[in-house]
């Protein structure tokens, strides 16, 4: 709690609390942790790229490569995961959806062994969408980039 008596957000989500956020799990919650927090908006998600990971043994056998695709939910779900941190409070979880895509660019592989470094900056939001800037980057090597818009949408029931 701050002086005023109000709790303080944490600039910093580990696993666990990524989880309260999003929907995802292993094999695809792509983000490990997400730090550096300003706010609603910017954040740095980090994602310890293993060799076990699933994907390697297709993306490509003998020469494992992150797919491209994976780095870009690996970009939204930073996002995706600071935007939902900021929602006010909610009966039932609201869940939040990957809208688009925008400038995608991928300029060099990921391999085992590699710490991805997420950095999303929110472009703007107006209600319940919003849009982040993005960049994957590698030992401080830009790896790929996009532009990434989220809706929030109220939980559905499915029968």
């Amino acid at each position: 709690m701050n002086e005023s008596g109000e709790t303080e957000k944490q600039d910093r989500l580990e696993t666990a609390d990524i989880m309260k956020l999003l929907p995802h799990r292993y094999p695809f919650l792509l983000v490990d942790r997400i730090v550096d927090m300003d706010g609603d908006r910017s954040a740095l998600g980090i994602k310890n790229v293993t060799a076990n990971e699933p994907y390697f043994q297709g993306h490509f056998p003998g020469n494992p490569v992150m797919p491209g695709v994976l780095l870009v939910e690996g970009m939204a779900q930073t996002a995706g995961a600071l935007c939902m941190r900021f929602i006010d409070a909610f009966d039932e979880p609201p869940i939040v959806y990957f809208m688009a895509i925008d400038k995608a660019r991928f300029r060099r592989p990921v391999f085992p062994g590699d710490t991805v470094h997420y950095h999303v900056q929110k472009m703007r939001n107006r209600g319940r969408v919003w849009r982040f800037r993005a960049q994957a980057m590698v030992d401080g090597n830009l790896v790929a980039e996009a532009e990434v818009s989220a809706v929030i949408v109220d939980t559905i029931e499915t029968e």
